[in-house]
């Protein structure tokens, strides 16, 4: 086996077995508490320039098929597991898991004790950090590289605060999800349009809402507001995506554009934190974040507690109790509530504008991976859009 070594940005080192591709990378690094959906927690491009920690302990057993993938490549910066499957055994299974990153250039590293890791960035929060194995973990004369200067090659990586990378993950071509009817077959009128802006958005997420009867356009982060007036859509949709929402100055324009039009707006994710800045709230860096598919959050218009998918590791910082003013421009959008927590550290988890027809959650409710418990919000859209429309 070919060793390799996790260097942490506060000098912690981890010596394991090279998983996946060898070599060298970067990135921040992150832990994700889900027990299942390896393979759409890999093709995930919120996951951009992240490498990803899994907490449960064995990964791989059901190798890797061509269905699941939530994009057309794996995004993570690197993989870090503990206990590889030693063979994939899934009737959907068309290669292992290891040969998948190595096939696409992802470095990982396994054998290591992923719980204490996992402790060591709970207590003081996601870093950066760095993966050598191979020709990468050595010097020209074939003896490991002191620590030291691995750690140097870490400090120069750059943080994810103030990352613009919407942009770096988006589609360049706009492209369309047609509708399809209860049968599963092409509908030939779509019940409503919704333009997508790209920003890292999920497959499974336009097919939710394909499955409801909507057409939907997806657009590129570089979209205009041209651009989605063009698609004569009911509503706009952001979706998730990597980065920090306080450097996204182009997409929280363009929002605040949709919004000035009263065109219904729902996002997910960075698209929720998107929608908090264009009302004016400012966002935070989580010390680390939410990752997984097991975060209990309350809707408090409705008092139910949903289990929920999340990928984030900014939040949105608005007041929790009664309704508030958006700040924005001497609160011309209006009054605006939280409406969804999160239970355990009373994060905030959706907002809901009371004089526009824009909602927003920090969660996944397409459930690739994950619980289905938030699917009842692509109807809300869809509810949100036909008001608009009857209104009109």
């Amino acid at each position: 086996m070919t060793d390799a070594v996790l260097v942490l940005e506060d000098g912690r080192t981890f010596t394991g077995q090279a998983y996946g591709a060898t070599g060298s990378t970067l990135g921040e690094i992150v832990f994700n508490t889900g027990m299942t959906g390896y393979q759409e927690t890999l093709t995930d491009p919120s996951y951009h320039r992240q490498i990803v920690v899994m907490t449960a302990p064995h990964i791989g057993n059901t190798g890797v098929n061509d269905d699941d993938p939530e994009s057309a490549r794996i995004w993570v910066a690197a993989y870090v597991v503990r206990d590889p499957a030693r063979r994939a055994s899934n009737w959907r299974s068309r290669r292992t898991l290891d040969d998948d990153l190595a096939a696409q250039g992802i470095v990982g590293i396994s054998g290591i004790d992923t719980r204490a890791l996992t402790r060591h960035l709970r207590e003081l929060g996601v870093m950066r950090a760095g993966i050598f194995s191979g020709d990468a973990l050595v010097d020209g004369g074939g003896d490991r590289r002191p620590d030291d200067e691995l750690l140097t090659e870490v400090l120069a990586a750059p943080a994810m605060a103030g990352a613009d990378l919407a942009g770096e993950v988006s589609t360049d071509t706009a492209y369309v999800v047609e509708a399809l009817g209860p049968d599963g077959e092409p509908l030939g009128t779509p019940v409503a349009t919704v333009a997508a802006v790209d920003l890292g958005i999920k497959a499974m997420t336009p097919q939710r809402m394909a499955e409801r009867g909507i057409r939907v356009h997806v657009l590129p982060s570089t979209a205009s507001i041209d651009d989605v007036l063009a698609t004569e859509a009911d509503g706009v949709f952001f979706s998730n995506g990597p980065g920090d929402p306080g450097a996204a100055t182009h997409e929280i324009d363009l929002l605040r554009e949709v919004l000035d039009r009263r065109i219904p707006f729902f996002g997910i994710c960075y698209g929720n934190q998107l929608l908090g800045r264009a009302l004016g709230f400012g966002t935070y860096k989580l010390g680390y974040g939410h990752r997984g598919v097991n975060q209990p959050v309350i809707d408090r218009a409705t008092g139910k507690v949903e289990i929920t998918a999340h990928n984030h590791g900014f939040a949105v910082d608005a007041p929790l109790d009664g309704e508030s003013v958006a700040p924005h421009d001497g609160g011309r959008y209006g009054r605006v509530v939280v409406s969804h927590v999160d239970l355990n550290d009373d994060v905030v988890e959706g907002l809901r504008a009371l004089d526009l027809p824009a909602f927003s959650v920090q969660y996944h409710p397409e459930a690739a991976a994950g619980p289905h418990d938030a699917a009842y919000l692509f109807d809300r859209f869809l509810d949100l859009m036909n008001d608009q429309k009857g209104a009109a």
